[in-house]
């Protein structure tokens, strides 16, 4: 059996799964070299029953149903500024219990496990990021990390180098660092 949507698209089983391949294929779009970018989960159904203005300006009124059930509609937020860590930023975000999950996604370069064992020691993280950047072996990914209120997770890996729907990875404990950092949002 094909595990292709009509569009092409990897089948997602999962509303979680389906709201990262739907990030993952916004993401896309923009092109590569792009700054990370934060996104809000939000139940579709209670969103185009609260927030009816909201859900048309984002064509949510157009929309039948979802026949599978609970669906997130992702709702990108303001722009993560660049001059911040990462983790020192999501450090900073409360949600409103509104907000039924988060999402966030980011460009890394990354090496093979026999590459890594290479890393010269006492390097600082700038000669570090220096070196991999340079380094033959190197992959650009982008990585599609979200969490839910309840804990659920789900992450979605795109390499650059096989930039295709077809070709992007999904898994609940692919990048589990980013996913306990976005987890950490929905802390008191």
């Amino acid at each position: 059996m094909d595990n292709l949507s009509p569009e092409g698209t990897p089948l997602a089983s999962g509303p979680l799964t389906r709201a990262v391949l739907e990030i993952d294929e916004y993401a896309s779009g923009l092109g590569w070299d792009q700054p990370a970018r934060l996104f809000a989960l939000v139940d579709t159904e209670r969103l185009r029953t609260e927030e009816p203005g909201l859900a048309s300006q984002l064509g949510l009124d157009r929309q039948a149903d979802d026949a599978r059930g609970t669906s997130f509609t992702p709702v990108e937020q303001d722009e993560i500024p660049a001059d911040a860590p990462l983790d020192e930023f999501l450090g900073t975000i409360a949600w409103p219990e509104t907000v039924d999950g988060c999402a966030v996604t980011v460009e890394r370069l990354m090496l093979p496990p026999s590459a890594e064992a290479a890393v010269p020691e006492d390097l600082d993280e700038k000669q570090l990021a220096q070196w991999v950047a340079e380094h033959p072996e190197r992959s650009e990914v982008r990585m599609t990390v979200a969490v839910l209120r309840d804990g659920e997770r789900e992450s979605a890996l795109r390499l650059r180098e096989k930039d295709s729907p077809t070709e992007v990875l999904t898994g609940a404990d692919l990048v589990p660092g980013l996913a306990e950092a976005l987890a950490a949002t929905f802390e008191d």
